[in-house]
């Protein structure tokens, strides 16, 4: 799990199952998933099985805002010991480029430094 994504302690449980997850969900606009294009900033997993993303966009104007949360929390969904899901957007801290991983910015065709 990269290191500017805030987990809780259950969260951190399933990591490995949460990125697999997270990779799969892309920002249609960049063609870059969500994991490496660094748009989630915190996951929380409760006792319930309640699992609470915070996430952002790169703009205001992006074209996903009202389906992309929506699909995020569907495929959350499928890993076994979350039974619901919220997305929360936030415009703060706003999403810088220096976000996206090195493997997204070689996906990109950024210099990965």
């Amino acid at each position: 799990m990269r290191d500017d994504i805030k987990l809780n302690e259950r969260a951190k449980a399933i990591s490995q199952e949460l990125v697999e997850k997270l990779e799969t969900v892309y920002d249609s606009e960049i063609e870059l998933d969500i994991y490496n294009l660094g748009l989630i900033y915190e996951i929380n997993l409760d006792d319930n099985g309640h699992c609470r993303v915070v996430m952002t966009f790169t703009d205001v104007g992006c074209g996903c805002t009202e389906t992309l949360p929506l699909d995020l929390a569907d495929t959350l969904k499928t890993i076994d010991g979350i039974d619901s899901a919220t997305v929360e957007v936030v415009w703060q801290p706003a999403w810088k480029i220096t976000r996206i991983s090195r493997f997204g910015r070689i996906a990109l065709g950024i210099s990965p430094k």
